[in-house]
């Protein structure tokens, strides 16, 4: 069973990867990159700091702990399953699209890309869904975005991308109801979802 999975697997993230442009060579490269989006950043913390102002600092600790939570199990779950990126694969080294000789790290299972933008996205959610209630298709375009990436990039397989969606949903749902939670015993009326 696990054997039909992973070659469906690597079925699916060739006929992704095959995807490519070189129009979008140079999109998708700079769209992983999370410096890119510092924009989108400093407007989220704008409308934290707007939305609940002085308790942003338990907003921005909850985000803070959430991510390096994200981030951190990635590595000890890649590194505890060793599973080679696509661009790592000796079998796929020459039929993949690799885009500025950008590889990644040696193992892949699963996307810290995915967790991380999954996890902030699910969080924000829970924290806006009364007060903006369009913020969701924007964040969830970008959580999307950021993961398709990986796929496209030759740096992660579907399931990797999949996975990390998945367990940066956990983590953010976790920590959105934790933070309403806190908010709430503040003074601040936010409904949990």
């Amino acid at each position: 069973m696990l054997e039909k999975l992973l070659t469906f697997d690597r079925s699916l993230f060739m006929t992704l990867n095959g995807l490519h442009t070189s129009f979008l060579d140079p999109l998708m490269y700079w769209a992983t990159n999370p410096l890119v989006w510092l924009p989108l950043f400093m407007g989220l913390i704008i409308l934290v700091i707007k939305t609940f102002r002085w308790k942003t600092l338990t907003v921005l600790a909850a985000v803070t702990i959430m991510i390096t939570v994200s981030d951190q199990l990635s590595n000890v779950v890649k590194d505890d399953t060793k599973r080679l990126r696509p661009s790592h694969e000796p079998a796929l080294a020459r039929s993949i699209h690799i885009v500025n000789e950008y590889r990644g790290g040696e193992y892949g299972y699963y996307s810290a890309h995915a967790s991380n933008t999954f996890a902030l996205t699910l969080f924000l959610v829970m924290l806006f869904q009364k007060r903006y209630r369009y913020l969701y298709l924007f964040l969830f375009f970008w959580a999307a975005l950021m993961s398709y990436t990986r796929i496209y990039l030759g740096v992660h397989y579907p399931l990797d991308v999949l996975s990390g969606a998945a367990i940066g949903c956990l983590l953010g749902w976790f920590s959105g109801r934790v933070t309403v939670y806190l908010l709430s015993l503040q003074g601040q009326g936010v409904n949990p979802v």
